[in-house]
């Protein structure tokens, strides 16, 4: 496995290579991020957002159920996750996607109660 300074430094390569339009090489290096950890989701979030860019909705969706989320990615999660069933023709189990997290987010913030 890979370190985490390395994790970063793809990352961010990553990112660059997407935002000067080397979406290939950009999808490379999420590939091997998350061949490297199947359950790291901050990768899997990169590598799922390239793929619906490519009009691959079916092969971003199944690395998001593959993935574990972090707190702070929950949010990015459910957004790709209904984006992607919605370019799948389910738009409606999309939009059921994205009401469960405003749910579970909104349920979350009044837990101190």
């Amino acid at each position: 496995m890979m370190d985490e300074e390395v994790r970063q430094f793809l990352l961010t390569a990553a990112w660059l290579f997407a935002r000067h339009g080397q979406g290939a090489r950009a999808r490379a290096l999420c590939e091997s991020l998350v061949e490297d950890n199947p359950r790291d989701g901050v990768s899997s979030a990169a590598l799922a957002e390239l793929r619906l860019a490519e009009g691959d909705a079916a092969g971003a969706l199944q690395v998001l159920r593959a993935a574990e989320f972090p707190p702070g990615l929950l949010r990015a999660e459910a957004l790709l996750e209904s984006r992607a069933l919605t370019a799948l023709g389910k738009p409606e189990e999309g939009a059921r996607r994205w009401q469960r997290h405003l749910a579970a987010a909104k349920g979350g913030a009044r837990q101190w109660i």
